[in-house]
């Protein structure tokens, strides 16, 4: 619950907070929760999560939240800073008995004023499509538990698509689902797709199409949170095993992997351009990891408890340089030909060659700073900045900072990229949410450089070739393919897999478990059991080994190797522990385990509501 304080002033529950930016201040009258505002009982039960979704209203109240309590879901308009909240007229409101909601994810491409598809995961492993707005339930997945009857930690649509969406269990397994297809009356059976370091995916065996059309194992106990990056193109997974992996989505190839300093990884993020993810866990810490260069970059020392949500501000987040913003237009060669995908296996190398592709004159003064924040089980809220001293450690910061003088394997190519601070993007984040945010990304020489506009997923010149040659443990034998040779299409062809079709599932949990450096339980044995204590308690037995076989290594660097980051602000601001942050436009929002969703007003955006902010007043009725 509340962290240990030194008297009535550490202890006290903050209503605003100042940054360089100005003043954010909580808004009482914009607090969502239960219509009877009665803090909930939330032992035992499953974290409160907040979704949102835009359904492009014309009377300009076009955000919708839906969140869980309990046993309980609710769908309202979100009126944000405008107007203050009616509890009282839930669009939607579901009671679910034997089973709780814990997870929820909006499908931003199909939703209009008059239809949302909302994705609903549960304690008891199914997954329900339903349309609030109708108040339909369209469809049930996993309603028999025949493939798999473990917690859902996290369930996403996957980006760009209007049919396929992608659901963790605590089990370890991560399950690719199409809404058009059945899941069958038997359990399924699986052939061996493909197989990496502590992972593999299969493929459903059935002779018409059904649920699920692929199956992930990841790492070891539960799969805690996934996040697809801003193009789409690549997943991270952040795991109860400690361990952050990072795969190519169509290629299902290990792009990198980082390991917390201890204790399991319980949330993940990426930076509005997909240069760096943050994740956060049972450490207590936020670790930054550059994305390119496969390596933590920095460590984030604020919490006192563990981290549960790590989420990118993607307003406050600024990428400048001195020239004006220029458009990428042009073929996919000419794509490939900026980025400068390299060849060798040296990250370094890499990196440095896209820099000096990338401009010669070496002049152009270039500033970067990425806002993000986080909340914990010690109820405070944390907001981070990662500046220049960090992104480029070895330069003096009132030196120009120029292409070539960047140091190979310290950053990313942020020097050389064109774009301005006001970007408008829409991604996921952390929370299962969907952000509409300003932002104008008009680069063309990363890996995962945003366009002008990215609606979720992938407007980039399309390439199968994750991040290139130049980055350990890539995908280098499809560059020249296109998405119709990915492993979502190798789920649909059956040929694709028939030669793995000697190699069982049993067979290939026994080789991993082998060379998984003699682990004291497997994949098979945590499947076989629904139980989450189960989970934490096999992973905590392992903790000890793995930390003293990746300490000091670049999976996990000492506390002394990577600079340690010092939070902007840390402020407690609730009174059970904090499960939720997202950012908007013109707010941040925060839950609480109570039940509690919390409006923070940017500065300058209080708006309507700043004459009416007084907990004195009566909480009712919409503020006009």
């Amino acid at each position: 619950m509340a962290a240990e304080g030194g008297g009535k002033e550490m202890n006290e529950i903050k209503t605003q907070f100042t940054t360089r930016e100005g003043v954010y201040k909580l808004l009482t009258h914009s607090e969502y929760s239960r219509p009877n505002r009665v803090p909930f009982n939330s032992q035992g039960s499953n974290p409160v999560k907040v979704s949102f979704v835009n359904v492009n209203d014309q009377s300009g109240n076009g955000d919708r939240i839906c969140f869980n309590v309990g046993r309980e879901l609710y769908f309202y308009i979100y009126k944000g800073v405008r107007k203050a909240a009616d509890l009282s007229k839930p669009i939607d409101k579901r009671i679910y008995k034997g089973t709780q909601p814990t997870c929820h994810d909006f499908n931003p491409l199909t939703a209009t004023a008059e239809s949302v598809s909302l994705l609903v995961g549960f304690s008891a492993g199914q997954v329900q499509l339903i349309d609030p707005i109708k108040k339909e339930t369209s469809k049930l997945f996993n309603e028999e538990r025949l493939i798999d009857k473990s917690r859902v930690t996290c369930v996403r649509w996957v980006p760009g698509s209007e049919s396929l969406f992608l659901v963790a269990h605590s089990s370890g397994s991560l399950y690719l689902y199409n809404v058009e297809n059945t899941c069958g009356t038997t359990a399924p059976h699986y052939q061996l797709l493909k197989q990496g370091e502590n992972y593999a995916v299969h493929t459903c065996k059935s002779k018409s199409a059904r649920n699920p059309l692929l199956r992930w194992t990841v790492g070891e106990g539960a799969l805690n949170e996934f996040a697809f990056s801003p193009d789409g193109k690549f997943l991270a997974c952040a795991s109860q095993d400690g361990f952050l992996r990072v795969f190519g989505f169509d290629a299902a190839e290990l792009h990198g992997t980082m390991k917390s300093y201890f204790g399991g990884l319980l949330c993940v993020c990426w930076s509005p351009d997909g240069r760096y993810i943050v994740a956060g866990g049972e450490d207590d810490l936020v670790t930054v990891w550059s994305f390119l260069d496969c390596r933590v970059i920095a460590r984030g020392h604020g919490h006192k408890s563990w981290v549960s949500v790590v989420a990118f501000d993607h307003c406050t987040t600024s990428i400048e340089d001195g020239d004006p913003p220029a458009e990428f237009s042009g073929s996919d060669e000419d794509f490939h030909e900026q980025i400068h995908f390299g060849t060798g296996r040296e990250r370094a190398n890499s990196s440095h060659s896209r820099l000096s592709k990338r401009n010669s004159t070496d002049s152009r003064p270039v500033t970067v700073t990425y806002r993000f924040g986080s909340v914990g089980q010690d109820t405070q809220l944390c907001l981070w900045d990662l500046t220049e001293d960090i992104l480029f450690p070895h330069l003096p910061l009132s030196r120009t900072r120029t292409h070539t003088n960047v140091m190979s394997a310290t950053s990313p190519p942020a020097t050389g990229q064109t774009t301005t601070t006001t970007v408008s993007i829409t991604a996921t984040n952390t929370s299962g949410t969907k952000d509409s945010v300003s932002n104008s990304s008009t680069s063309g020489n990363a890996v995962n450089s945003l366009p002008a506009t990215l609606p979720r997923s992938n407007s980039l010149p399309h390439s199968s070739n994750p991040a290139g040659g130049g980055t350990p443990n890539s995908h280098t034998g499809s560059s020249g393919s296109t998405k119709t040779n990915s492993i979502i299409d190798s789920a649909f062809i059956a040929s694709s897999v028939g030669k793995f079709a000697t190699l069982s599932l049993h067979d290939s949990r026994k080789d991993r478990h082998e060379k998984d450096h003699k682990r004291n339980h497997s994949m098979g044995h945590i499947s076989s059991k629904s139980s989450d204590k189960l989970n934490q308690l096999s992973s905590s037995r392992t903790a000890k080994a793995e930390a003293a076989k990746t300490l000091g290594t670049t999976l996990c660097p000492r506390m002394e190797e990577v600079p340690l980051l010092e939070p902007l602000v840390c402020k407690k601001i609730a009174h059970e522990r904090l499960t939720v942050l997202i950012f908007l436009e013109d707010c941040l929002v925060t839950a609480c385990q109570e039940g509690f969703v919390c409006t923070w007003a940017r500065p300058g955006k209080v708006g309507l509501l700043s004459s009416q902010n007084n907990p004195a007043s009566s909480p009712s009725g919409t503020v006009v």
